[in-house]
């Protein structure tokens, strides 16, 4: 395997060299498109490959090939490796849809010399946390993802996208600063920050110390994550972007959140001795978030609020602390990525048709664009987990993983799944009625959809349908990286083979030094 283990960090080294490449091409704007989507072309490549050999086991990278815990490592075990392939091609279509906006626009909404560099840096930030072994380099990750997403939250400099914009960055800070600080007291308290070694040392410490340490990391990260209640910055941010950065922001930003607690709750805190607080909270992010999709009137609103809603999905197969409950929730993060990600983008195309995002305004779309009718339609059924769809394919996982535990609290939260799920049918279907149905209050003009925006969009559509067609194999492969989480020994030993360090430079260079000494002293 160390023969393929130059591959892990492609896609984060490719799109920061992308990166650099389109700010030096500043002012050739189809240079730099061709760039951009060469190096996301590469990089979901290298992610797919990835996918298929961390089926064997973890692929370890020293960096600077200085040997863990002393260097930093990136990990692709088959968790990172899912969420790099799928958020590979989410970035890619977004980016192509993105590019032909641009073209049809006066690029007012996405300056394209600003755009490309931006949208690369957000893509290697996603990447680094996802492969990322080490607690800092993961902040490190969510410090790129902070500055990258900024930047492309206030394109176009609309006061309403400076405003959104502060309300993001204040709130990310807060919860960087509480990671931050989080890192400290692990470090202060362990003597280390590498994930693998945390594994083993955790254990040994106080279980009151523990405690704080677990309460600290998932304060952070359900802030990113966007968990009730700490969710109510999220619909005031996104919708006031343009639709490719909303969608990119939806559909990875808030998951890579969900992953940092995937993470740590299996690696570092195994023990599920907040389960049931993490199982109240998914159970007020689902309520919370889909009750206030029905009341709103805009269709980005509904959508932000239903992003906040299936969050909770997610948080309640973590908190379930079984197999078939992480399998679940690993399966469902891949569905929402793609789907959520696909309805933004067909929103976008929506207000292009309609002038509007507002459900009062629209209507009669379904006769003016059919394919737009059923770009949104698709979608919209397979987060309201309509059968045979990915969505309900992995709610039902849920629902089972929920009965199999037997607790009254996990009863709770399967009725609270099935009523989310028929209040977001009838939300979407509300939605739906509305702008492709209800006579509209004046017709629109005519609008040719241009096919660079639609091709991505349907892909994504497309990608939704083929996590149905594969859900075997796929959920077969969530089981195995599920196992994996719950037994955690093939993480620790990939990264620390003999439970001390891993096997790059450091210890040939304290041996060396050791030896100089000892010849000093006999010297």
């Amino acid at each position: 395997m160390s023969d393929v283990t130059w591959i892990v960090p492609l896609p984060v080294m490719l799109p920061l060299l992308g990166a650099g490449l389109t700010l030096a091409l500043y002012g050739r704007p189809r240079v730099q498109r061709v760039v951009s989507v060469s190096v996301l072309g590469l990089a979901l490549l290298a992610s797919t490959t990835l996918l298929v050999l961390a089926d064997d086991g973890p692929l370890v990278v020293e960096i600077g090939g200085w040997a863990a815990p002393v260097g930093i490592d990136l990990v692709a075990d088959r968790l990172s490796a899912l969420m790099l392939t799928v958020s590979g091609a989410v970035t890619l279509c977004v980016l192509l849809y993105s590019l032909a906006q641009s073209q049809e626009d006066d690029e007012e909404s996405a300056p394209v010399s600003i755009y490309h560099p931006t949208y690369l840096v957000l893509t290697a930030g996603v990447a680094n946390a996802f492969l990322s072994g080490d607690l800092f380099n993961l902040y490190v990750g969510f410090e790129i993802l902070l500055a990258a997403s900024y930047v492309l939250l206030t394109l176009g400099g609309t006061g309403e996208r400076i405003r959104a914009g502060t309300i993001y960055v204040v709130v990310a800070l807060l919860s960087s600063v509480l990671f931050l600080i989080a890192i400290a007291m692990i470090y202060a308290a362990t003597g280390t920050v590498n994930l693998a070694q945390l594994a083993l040392r955790l254990p040994e410490i106080d279980p009151g110390t523990q405690l704080v340490l677990q309460v600290m990391l998932l304060l952070a990260f359900a802030i990113k994550a966007a968990i009730f209640p700490l969710s109510a910055w999220l619909p005031d941010s996104y919708p006031t972007a343009p639709a490719p950065v909303t969608a990119v922001f939806a559909g990875l930003l808030t998951k890579v959140g969900v992953y940092a607690i995937i993470r740590t709750q299996t690696l570092l805190f195994p023990d599920g001795r907040l389960d049931d607080v993490l199982m109240w909270a998914a159970l007020a992010t689902m309520l919370i978030g889909i009750l206030g999709a029905v009341a709103q009137d805009d269709i980005k609103r509904l959508l932000s609020f239903t992003l906040v809603s299936h969050i909770g999905f997610m948080v309640f197969g973590i908190a379930l602390s079984s197999q078939a409950g992480m399998t679940a929730a690993i399966y469902y993060v891949a569905h929402h990525i793609t789907v959520q990600t696909a309805l933004f983008l067909v929103v976008g195309l929506v207000e292009r048709a309609g002038g509007s995002t507002s459900l009062e305004r629209l209507g009669g779309l379904a006769r003016l664009a059919p394919l737009l009718a059923v770009l949104f339609f698709v979608p919209a059924m397979n987060l309201a987990g309509i059968p045979p769809l990915s969505g309900f394919l992995g709610k039902v996982g849920l629902l089972e993983a929920g009965v199999a535990a037997g607790t009254p609290l996990a009863y709770v939260l399967v009725a609270g799944s099935v009523l989310t799920s028929l209040l977001t049918l009838y939300a979407l279907v509300k939605a739906w009625n509305k702008a492709f149905w209800q006579t509209p209050p004046e017709d629109p003009p005519p609008t040719r959809l241009p096919a660079g925006m639609v091709v991505p969009t349907a892909a994504l559509v497309g990608l939704g349908l083929a996590l149905t067609l594969a859900a075997g194999p796929l959920y077969a492969y969530t089981s195995r990286a599920a196992q994996a989480l719950a037994e955690r020994d093939p993480y620790v030993v990939a990264v620390l083979p003999d439970g001390e360090r891993g096997p790059g430079e450091s210890a040939d260079v304290v041996e060396d030094e050791a030896a100089a000494v000892g010849e000093e002293v006999h010297g």
